[in-house]
Parts: structure tokens; sequence; C-alpha cells
């Protein structure tokens, strides 16, 4: 299978993780993919294939002869797509880009005037949505790619490497992903988690990251006789995000820029919860920004009675800056395969966070390559089927390249 044939078959299974679910994976058709993977990786030839009961699924190719002692290393994906907007009855359709807009339906398009890079795609072939769903290039075209470049390495026994691990996780979306990783058992003393942007992304800096909920308790009184007794707890939640700095946002902020982000508000006069997450590249600003919640929690339970609001802040994960640092040939690595199919690496801090990040800390160095796709979580999503075919080369090179016995 080609690589894009891999892509628009796994794009069939609706895949959205749920982050109000505790069991994992959190959604059951993650299961499904896994089953489909774990079934893939036996037919191409991957040897200690298997599919655990929490939805992880791992393979292994052995080294090529005389190949033994070089330091395994491993590739990684995830499985789900991001619970923002509906992976349900994906509608993919391949175009050939000769720039302007690309109309996705009726109403939707993908417009020059909103994202800068499509016209950077001229002569390329795109994979888009019809404007109702997300692609999911995020992260299954990364499970593609992986595999793609597995078949090839199989293929072509006399193209040496040392022994590779695969392993795709569920749940990357919701900050779970790597919450249950075999790494003990996964074989790699590194890995890459193809997990980024646009072709050449090679990223081993992360935000910070921690989620907030804010509960706020109020006193619901008839409007007619509320006068000095009502306490609305969505006009409360109104001013706690009043109360946020309104340039620090995602909106307003750029590469090494921290911001505070709220993703849900929900509520009545009664009750009113809002979710908010943080997220800052400095380990400093991080503490500060935590730090400031509180404060703002403090303050506001101060005028309107304590015990109105309950903030519980809880980290996700860290840069994985200082843990990829140590072991910085691993990334020289990634840059030299990109040089060696014609890409130039773009190393960039990450605006978010992948499962490399928590893997970092957990003993297993983790930085980021690209997929090769845009916009993702959203209906502007697309690939290029060039990007991805590129992406294929690029593993096969780190697979393949400067070893370190």
């Amino acid at each position: 299978m080609t690589v894009v044939e891999r892509f628009l078959e796994y794009v069939k299974v609706d895949t959205m993780s749920d982050e109000n679910n505790l069991n994992v994976p959190s959604s059951p058709n993650q299961l499904v993919l896994g089953k489909i993977l774990k079934e893939e990786m036996e037919k191409i030839g991957l040897s200690q294939v298997r599919q655990e009961a929490n939805g992880y699924v791992y393979g292994i190719l052995p080294a090529s002869v005389g190949m033994e002692d070089v330091t395994p290393i491993g590739f990684i994906s995830h499985m789900d797509t991001a619970p923002a907007m509906s992976g349900a009855n994906i509608k993919p359709r391949v175009i050939h880009y000769e720039g302007g807009d690309i109309k996705l339906n009726e109403v939707e398009a993908i417009r020059t005037e909103d994202f800068e890079t499509l016209e950077t795609y001229k002569g390329q072939d795109l994979i888009v949505t019809d404007g109702t769903t997300l692609l999911g290039a995020d992260d299954k075209a990364g499970v593609a790619e992986i595999l793609t470049a597995m078949e090839y390495l199989i293929a072509h026994p006399e193209v040496k490497h040392g022994q590779i691990s695969v392993g795709f996780t569920p749940d990357e979306e919701i900050g779970r992903g790597a919450d249950c990783f075999d790494i003990e058992n996964f074989g790699a003393k590194y890995a890459y988690t193809v997990d980024g942007g646009p072709v050449g992304e090679l990223e081993y800096e992360n935000f910070n990251g921690a989620a907030v909920n804010v509960k706020i308790k109020g006193v619901n009184i008839h409007p007619g006789s509320a006068k000095n007794k009502m306490k609305n707890a969505v006009l409360v939640a109104n001013h706690f995000i009043s109360m946020l700095p309104v340039f620090e946002t995602p909106a307003h902020t750029e590469n090494y820029e921290g911001f505070y982000h709220v993703d849900s508000i929900s509520g009545n006069e009664t009750q009113a919860e809002i979710g908010m997450i943080i997220r800052d590249h400095s380990k400093i600003k991080f503490e500060e920004k935590k730090d400031f919640v509180l404060k703002v929690t403090e303050f506001l339970n101060g005028i309107y009675g304590e015990g109105t609001i309950e903030t519980i802040v809880k980290d996700s994960y860290y840069n994985m800056k200082e843990k990829i640092e140590p072991v910085i040939h691993i990334v020289d690595k990634a840059k030299s395969a990109f040089i060696k199919a014609d890409v130039e690496p773009k190393i960039i801090p990450i605006r978010g966070g992948t499962d490399g990040a928590a893997l970092s800390y957990n003993g297993l160095p983790c930085p980021n390559i690209s997929t090769g796709g845009e916009n993702f979580h959203g209906i502007h999503e697309f690939i290029s089927i060039q990007s991805m075919e590129k992406m294929v080369e690029v593993i096969i090179n780190i697979a393949t390249g400067v070893s370190d016995k």
C-alpha cells in the first residue's frame, strides 16, 4: 500500500478521543483502528506485534544482519483525533492545487487570505475535507508514514538499519497518550514522534502545559426578589475570565509567548464551570501563570464569599528541551535526514505538546518531526501528498542514518 492509500483507509475510522471518559482508550473506535494496524503490521512482516487492552499497539523491525549493535530507535504516532471537531464520516478529497482558494462546500473554503501558506503548495496534490469534519492528518498521516517506511525497509533488506521500534498511542489529543506507554518493552533508547505540521518541522522544545478547572457556586433567587441576594454563577464566571490578561491568549501570541486559553464554559445562575489550559515555554513564567489564576480565585472569593470559586490546576506536561539537549545528536540525526531528502529542516518550538514531551521525562528522549499537514483540528485541515511521501523518505533516512554504535 502507498502512504496515501493507508491514510485514506485510516481516516474512515472515527477515533475522536473523549476527555470526559477516564477509560483507556477514551473512545472504543481507537481499539478498532488499533486492531487494523496490528493486522497490517503483522502482514508487512514486523515482529513482536501486539495490541494491548488499553489500546496501545507495538511492533519491532529487527536489525539488519551486522547492525545488531546499533542503538535501537523508535517511531511513534497517535491514533486519536481532536475532540474539538467531529472525526466521523470524514469525506476526504484529492485535488491538484493550482493556486487560489479551495472550495470545500457551498459555504466553506480554504482561503488564501486566511491561510497564508496555502499558495506555497501550488502544483501539489492536496487531500482536503468536505468542510464538515476535520481530516485526521493529526495524526493518522504520521501512522501511515511510519508503516509505509517500515514496509519499504522490509521489502529492501539491502538497506541496512538497526532495530526499529514502532508504537501507536491512544488519547494524545487529550494529554494522556504517554500515560500507559510501555517504555521498558518498547525496546528503543530514543524515538521520534511523527506528529508535526508542515514538512521540515523538527521540534525539541514544547510548552509546559497545565489544565485548569474552575468551579463556581452561585445562589439563585427569583429575579423579582433577587436584589442583594442573587449570586449569579455565570456572571461570576464572566468576572473571572475578564481578569485574565487580554493579550495573553492564543489569538495574540506566537513563537515562545505563552497564553491562557479558555476552551469551555457552561452553567446557569446556580453553578458554572470554566475549562482552561495554561501554556508557556519558560518554566518560571509557567509557574507564574498558574499562580495568577489562583490569585484571581482568591481575589474573587474575597468579593463573592469564601468557597464561591474552587480552582484546580493540574500539570499536563513539561518542556522536553532539558531532556533532549543532553542527547542533542538525535536532533542532528533528524536534521541530516531532512537534508538528505532535499527538505530544509525548520527547528521551531512546539506551541503545544506531544506524547514525546511526557515520554522524554519518563526516560525515552523523543523529539518531534513533521507529518506534512496544515490547519489541524478543524475543517480547513489539509495535507500534501508530496509532503507525505517526503516524510516516508525522511523516516527511512533516520532509520538508516549515521549509526551511533
